[in-house]
C-alpha cells in the first residue's frame, strides 16, 4: 500500500500530541473549497508516493517519542488496507485520529468496534439536508453523514465535528442548523476558510469572514454545543 503524503512530526494536527500525518489518496466528495485538491483527485506522482513499509519503519523506530499518527485525506475510508494499516498502528502502542467525512459509517463503526480509532475527527460541510448534496457535489450523502454523527457521539470515542466555514457558501443559519444536529457532540469546531489553495480556483479570490463574524457563529453554535472551538484564526 502507498500514501500520498506523510509528515513526520507535527503539533498541530491533534491537540496535546505529537504525531505523524498519514495522507491517503482519493475522495468521494468534490467540495469546491477542498484545500487538498491533487487527493480528492488522486493526482498524485507515483515518485511523490510513499511505500507503507517505509511509513512502519519509521513509526517503529521513533514510537517512544510520538503519541500517535492522524490518517487523514481525501477520505480514508475509502481504501481497502485501512483496517489493516490501523491495526498495525495500534500494535506499536500508538494511538489513532482518524479524519473523515463521515460518508461510510459501516466502515466508521467496524474501526470504532475493533478499537482501532482514539479519535475521529469528522467534516460537517453544510446542514444535513439538500444543502448538504449541492455543496459537496455528490447526491445522496446527507443521510449517511447523519447516521455517522449518531453512531460516533454514540461510541464513546473521542471526538470533534468541524465545518469550514466558506463565505458565500456556508451562512451564519447554517451554522445554527449543523450545530443543532451535533447536539451531545463533545466538540465542534470552526474553521476559518483560507483561499490560498482550492480545488475550485475561482474561489481564491473570496475574502474569508472576518473574526468577529466567526465568534459570533460560535456564540450561536453554543446554544447547542457546550465545546465550541474557532480555528485558523
Amino acid at each position: 500500500m502507498k500514501v500520498a503524503g506523510f509528515i513526520k512530526t507535527s503539533l498541530l494536527d491533534w491537540d496535546g500530541f505529537i504525531v505523524s500525518t498519514v495522507y491517503l489518496p482519493g475522495c468521494n466528495f468534490r467540495c469546491p473549497f477542498c484545500h487538498n485538491p491533487q487527493l480528492v483527485v488522486g493526482v498524485v506522482d507515483d515518485e511523490e508516493q510513499i511505500d507503507w513499509s517505509q511509513v512502519e519503519g519509521y513509526l517503529r523506530e521513533n514510537r517512544d517519542f510520538l503519541d500517535g499518527v492522524v490518517v487523514s485525506g481525501g477520505e480514508p475510508t475509502l481504501h481497502h488496507d485501512l483496517h489493516s494499516m490501523l491495526k498495525s498502528i495500534k500494535a506499536l502502542g500508538l494511538k489513532v485520529k482518524l479524519d473523515s467525512n463521515g460518508t461510510r459509517p459501516e466502515v466508521l463503526d467496524d474501526l470504532i468496534g475493533a478499537g482501532l480509532v482514539d479519535f475521529v475527527a469528522m467534516d460537517i460541510k453544510a446542514p444535513l439536508d439538500r444543502r448538504y448534496d449541492q455543496l459537496c457535489g455528490v447526491e445522496g450523502q446527507a443521510e449517511k453523514v447523519k447516521t455517522s454523527v449518531k453512531l460516533v457521539i454514540d461510541s464513546g470515542v473521542d471526538h470533534e465535528f468541524r465545518t469550514t466555514v466558506v463565505p458565500i457558501m456556508v451562512k451564519e443559519d447554517d451554522i445554527e442548523d449543523i450545530a443543532r444536529s451535533l447536539r451531545g457532540a463533545r466538540r465542534y469546531t470552526l474553521q476559518q476558510f483560507r483561499p490560498k489553495v482550492t480545488l475550485d480556483p475561482n474561489l481564491g479570490a473570496l475574502e474569508p469572514y472576518p473574526v468577529s463574524v466567526l465568534r459570533r457563529m460560535s456564540e450561536t453554535a453554543r446554544e447547542h454545543v457546550a465545546n465550541v472551538r474557532v480555528r485558523g484564526v
